[in-house]
């Protein structure tokens, strides 16, 4: 390694950023022999995927349900069951039910037993279901391998090889479609078609009848596939791990420390300064956070050759959020009316409570959202997301109650008439109050909502949005926005991870991975 990669006495490579993609790079680094140091600014490390206190137990920040992540080797790479990460599995793996009382149905983490839940609850479903698992798999087995590998067009090819060609084809049509036209082609009813799309396109934030959302109606392949698990002791048990990782090989984390600027002398990085003037000299910056706060508001002097890129993204729009959460501590476990048939497939009532329940309006509802919220409303019936973390992880559960969330999507950043918890937050409870019996607000112990402004001043989510890759996997391997898909950008040193990045959100770590293996190719 050159002398100006390790300035004397400071750290190879500061990482931007302390959420799990950031920490996932940096433990790689660390593993390599460098010595890496993650920047966060908030007081504990996991960005979104963390656990807090609030409300007298403890809640996750996001949907506690772990999918992606365990398709990797992460966890064996960096020894994270020895730093104290286990998982539970959930099964059934999600709950649908509809605001319309169409009936419920569940995903199980088998074919064959989801098939048997169908031919309960939708028996013409059945054989449209068997098409889909037939046809979706293998696309989801090749998106996945793509991910986990740095996007070029050699290894795509290597996992396409390897293979024999399935599921290429069908991804590449999917991928210029739009995902209600591929749920439609296999789907009669919307509910079969409405929690694909709630899943997929509706947590984007965008229609799913537009073009090019198509490879998000892989969700049922994806929980056959992979399954759901959760983190003992919540989501933040992963983000937990990663650092004792990190730590142990040799990185370290310096949590309250906001960047303010990074600093380049040449075409190259030099260094990070921090809000109160602290300069942190280094060869290697990694952003582990939204790309546009890297490339603008951190990016102050840019190198000549770099300032069209900044420019580029300075002329982005930013989107507003349309996601917020509600925690809350409750008495007693909902019980939901109504669930018809999909009870006689579990041997417990309770199994039903274990996974998230995904609560759909009708398909041209959740098409009609993204509209809605543009005009600062909230729609009439938003899809939400439940879960009741406790029921499957007993270390969650308060004294005397049970935690419970629910997630809204289609929440403006600015509400019309501005947000107050006694008016939308208050009537998504009410709302969900009318799927139980009894008076489920009656049971409410403690809540609280976290909406977009409290993600903007919390997380530094400008304006509430979470970025994501908006990419195709098609995209990523074209090399297109390559900063986002190759990690690296125009400014020698300066390199990019996170969900904003290729392959996206969720918590996955494959963008964290990808990015230290750029790193470590640059600068053996």
């Amino acid at each position: 390694m050159s002398p100006s990669i390790r300035p004397s006495g400071g750290p190879d490579a500061v990482v931007i950023g302390g959420g799990h993609n950031g920490l996932v790079c940096a433990a790689y680094l660390a593993r390599a022999g460098l010595r890496p140091l993650v920047l966060e600014a908030r007081r504990a490390v996991g960005g979104c995927a963390s656990t807090v206190d609030a409300v007298g137990a403890r809640v996750n920040i996001c949907n506690c349900d772990h999918i992606f992540f365990r398709t990797t080797s992460i966890a064996e790479d960096l020894n994270l069951a020895g730093h104290g990460l286990t998982y539970l599995d959930v099964d059934p793996n999600m709950v649908n039910l509809f605001w319309d009382g169409s009936t419920p149905w569940a995903v199980r983490r088998s074919v064959t037993e989801t098939l048997d839940v169908l031919s309960a609850t939708h028996p013409g479903e059945v054989n449209g279901y068997k098409r889909y698992v037939a046809d979706t798999a293998p696309v989801a087995a090749l998106l996945v391998e793509v991910a986990t590998r740095l996007p070029t067009p050699a290894n795509a090819l290597r996992s396409v090889a390897g293979r024999r060609f399935r599921g290429a084809v069908r991804m590449a049509r999917f991928a210029r479609m739009s995902a209600l036209d591929v749920a439609r082609s296999y789907f009669s009813t919307d509910a079969l078609v409405g929690p694909l799309m709630a899943m997929g396109p509706a947590v984007w934030g965008v229609s799913p009848a537009d073009p090019g959302t198509g490879l998000g109606a892989l969700g049922y392949a994806f929980r056959h596939a992979i399954g759901v698990g959760r983190p003992t002791g919540g989501s933040g048990a992963l983000t937990d791990a990663l650092q004792r990782s990190l730590e142990a090989a040799g990185g370290s984390v310096r949590c309250g420390a906001r960047v303010s600027r990074i600093v380049t002398s040449g075409d190259r990085v030099v260094g990070v300064e921090l809000g109160t003037g602290e300069v942190i000299e280094t060869g290697i910056v990694v952003g582990a956070c939204d790309p546009r706060a890297v490339l603008v508001d951190f990016l102050r002097d840019p190198p000549a050759g770099v300032v069209a890129l900044r420019d580029r993204w300075a002329a982005r729009p930013v989107p507003g959020g349309y996601e917020s959460k509600i925690d809350a501590v409750i008495e007693e476990l909902p019980r939901y009316r109504d669930l018809g048939p999909v009870t006689d497939t579990v041997s417990d009532p309770d199994d039903l409570l274990r996974p998230s329940s995904y609560i759909c309006p009708p398909v041209e509802e959740i098409c009609a959202a993204p509209g809605i919220v543009a005009t600062g409303h909230v729609p009439e019936s938003p899809v939400m997301f439940v879960n009741l973390p406790s029921v499957v992880d007993a270390s969650m559960r308060p004294e005397g109650g049970h935690v419970f969330s629910l997630e809204a999507l289609g929440t403006p950043y600015s509400l019309a008439g501005g947000w107050d918890p006694e008016g939308e937050p208050r009537r998504w409870l009410d709302r969900y109050g009318s799927l139980v019996e009894g008076d489920f607000a009656a049971t409410i112990r403690d809540w609280r909502v976290v909406t977009p402004v409290d993600y903007e001043r919390d997380f530094a989510m400008s304006r509430g949005y979470a970025p994501s890759f908006s990419g195709s996997p098609l995209s990523a391997l074209a090399g297109r926005d390559r900063e986002l898909t190759r990690y690296e950008t125009p400014v020698e040193g300066l390199y990019l991870t996170g969900a904003g990045t290729f392959p996206g959100a969720g918590i996955w770590g494959a963008s964290g991975r990808n990015a230290a293996s750029v790193i470590l190719q640059r600068h053996r």
